[in-house]
């Protein structure tokens, strides 16, 4: 196989980053790109050359660098997060989603134990129901964030891996996928990753279609939960009361809940008689424009951030389903 040197890797590095790009991203390491196509070769049977080619065609998005330096989760606060998804469009939408899938949504639900309501709001938040798929070419996106975003390089470089395992393994051509920033696809925002791992064919045409195929975007979200640990029936989220200052011991950034109830209570946390005092909780303080909202974390809600690692998007995304299941109700009984 032809090997391409340390001289000729950094001039192929440097022609695929426009001008615009060159002067703000970070520098391209050959090494880094070698091994890559190494393991690409080597681990999976890539042929050299096409790999080669097909890298050579992506091109590095300032855009896509700027919007994972600063993502929403980190820049707003609750009340402004809100009220991006928490808007009547969304909710109608979400009913309206359900109405037309109501089969389908039904079924999933029994089959892996994950809520309607749950799964419609997960595909509202991401793309507003198919929406707002994403933009960006993944290609583009994980060459991107894999070669000139050194803070997470590799994980996107693992990603990007499994992109060119996915589009072998789908039949998909690796030019044409787009999705987010991150290189999300779908109406469900699957990374390549999941979507290698928890996609299913729903429809039984042996294809996963997470664009276009409600059967397949349905059942790999709920699919998703399940692998995830979502308890069948269990909470996921309660508003609370504190008094005094102790319960400031108990907020840490952890998204996994770690304190029991019985020592909420010991911290004057108001909770809940319905659940055992050895019930696994974390606390959430949630800030509103003029004071602070506290809620109850249960493993449920955990398990939403396995989707996206933000309490404020579980948060988002269970008062959706909240809102959009109690339209659905009261449509479908009047």
């Amino acid at each position: 196989m032809k090997q391409f040197s340390f001289y000729s890797m950094l001039i192929l590095a440097l022609s695929v980053i426009p001008l615009t790009a060159y002067s703000t991203a970070p520098s391209l390491q050959p090494e880094t790109y070698q091994r890559f196509i190494d393991k690409m070769v080597t681990q999976h049977q890539f042929d050299r050359d096409e790999l080669n080619t097909l890298l050579s065609k992506s091109v590095v998005k300032q855009s896509i660098l700027k919007a994972m330096s600063s993502p929403a989760e980190k820049r707003l606060e609750w009340h402004a997060y809100r009220k991006i998804f928490l808007k009547p469009n969304r909710i109608n939408g979400g009913i309206k989603f359900w109405k037309e899938n109501k089969a389908l949504l039904e079924a999933a639900s029994e089959k892996y134990g994950v809520p309607e309501e749950i799964i419609v709001a997960i595909i509202g938040v991401e793309t507003r129901y198919g929406g707002n798929t994403g933009s960006y070419k993944v290609l583009d996106a994980l060459t991107t964030l894999g070669f000139h975003f050194p803070k997470r390089s590799k994980f996107f470089l693992s990603e990007l891996e499994h992109f060119l395992l996915l589009c072998r393994e789908e039949g998909f051509d690796p030019y044409e996928p787009k999705g987010s920033y991150a290189g999300a696809m779908g109406q469900s925002q699957f990374i390549s990753s999941s979507y290698r791992a928890y996609a299913v064919d729903g429809d039984g045409d042996n294809k996963r279609d997470l664009w276009n195929s409600h059967a397949d975007i349905i059942n790999s979200i709920a699919h998703y939960f399940s692998k995830h640990g979502w308890k069948n029936s269990g909470p996921v989220t309660q508003q609370t009361t504190v008094e005094g200052d102790a319960y400031k011991t108990l907020l840490n950034r952890s998204l996994k809940p770690k304190n029991t109830l019985k020592q909420l209570s010991q911290k004057h946390v108001q909770t809940p008689t319905d659940q055992a005092d050895d019930t696994v909780v974390k606390l959430l303080e949630l800030n509103q424009k003029d004071s602070s909202e506290f809620w109850l974390a249960f493993h449920n809600f955990y398990v939403i951030t396995r989707y996206n690692h933000s309490h404020l998007y579980a948060m988002a995304v269970y008062q959706l389903g909240q809102e959009i299941k109690k339209g659905y109700l009261d449509t479908s009984s009047s």
